[in-house]
């Protein structure tokens, strides 16, 4: 059964900081973990007071941010940048950092980018997809350095896609997805992003691994759940709102409000529920 963290000052003060091993406890103990992107020191220090447990600095950053139509234009001297700019606001929060396009094209290319990421403060870098990544997933944990691994709607393949769309509607493409999860795990990955998933096959995946699943368009039953910086406060940026997309602004009446709010429904279950979700 998942339970609810405390939210209260004091609470906060004594929680400890996440560290990767944590997140695997989290799974054990029925906890749904929390994850946010941010950009800069600013929101990053928000989301620490409000008990955010992981923050992810995203190549969304090229499209919310830069004003980009994708997440291709993105180079690692961006992620590099914004991710020491979050590390300066956290002290509690787990700190992810995206590897932009192509800087994982091979395990030595994905090595000198994610020792960069880490020298810049985060504990743990996202690679999208398997395939090919699965050797660099093992290269970099077999050198020391975490790994999240994001399958399902990987944005980094919208040209190949043909846009964003849900994933694995189909008996083929689910039980490849299915299949890849696994590999992803058994190659070393200590978290895995599932991006616009049926509800169904997200739970069935979240059931198969011993590590925890965030979801985003994933529906109810992954371990954790994550959204845009932007998409939670309801700004505008020039992207169509997809549907999984909930402004928790109004319902927090502030911007650490609408963390607390978000944090809140995400682990008592009421976020999302079928209306933010795929069947």
């Amino acid at each position: 059964m998942y339970t609810s963290a405390p939210t209260d000052a004091n609470a906060q003060e004594k929680r400890k900081a996440w560290t990767v091993p944590m997140l695997a406890d989290a799974k054990r103990d029925g906890r749904r973990l929390v994850m946010l992107t941010a950009y800069d020191a600013g929101f990053a220090r928000t989301m620490d007071a409000a008990g955010i447990d992981v923050v992810l600095v995203g190549d969304s950053l090229g499209m919310v941010v830069q004003g980009h139509n994708s997440t291709l234009p993105v180079a690692t001297a961006d992620i590099v940048y914004h991710t020491a700019c979050v590390a300066r606001g956290l002290s509690k929060a787990l700190l992810v950092a995206d590897l932009p396009f192509q800087s994982d094209a091979t395990p030595e290319r994905a090595l000198d980018a994610a020792t960069a990421l880490l020298q810049a403060g985060a504990a743990m870098v996202k690679i999208e997809g398997a395939g090919h990544k699965l050797d660099v997933i093992r290269f970099l944990v077999e050198r020391e350095i975490p790994v999240c691994a994001h399958l399902g709607l990987t944005p980094q393949s919208v040209l190949r896609l043909g846009g964003y769309k849900l994933q694995g509607r189909d008996d083929v493409t689910a039980n490849k997805l299915r299949g890849d999860a696994r590999a992803v795990a058994q190659a070393g990955a200590a978290l895995l992003v599932l991006e616009c998933v049926p509800t169904g096959l997200a739970g069935a995946i979240t059931a198969d691994l011993a590590i925890p699943t965030i979801g985003i368009g994933a529906g109810p039953h992954c371990d954790g759940q994550v959204l845009v910086l932007h998409d939670l406060l309801g700004v505008n940026s020039g992207h169509r709102r997809p549907k999984f997309v909930k402004d928790f602004l109004a319902q927090g009446g502030s911007v650490e409000g609408a963390f607390r709010a978000y944090a809140d429904d995400v682990r008592s279950g009421a976020f999302p529920d079928a209306s933010h979700s795929y069947d």
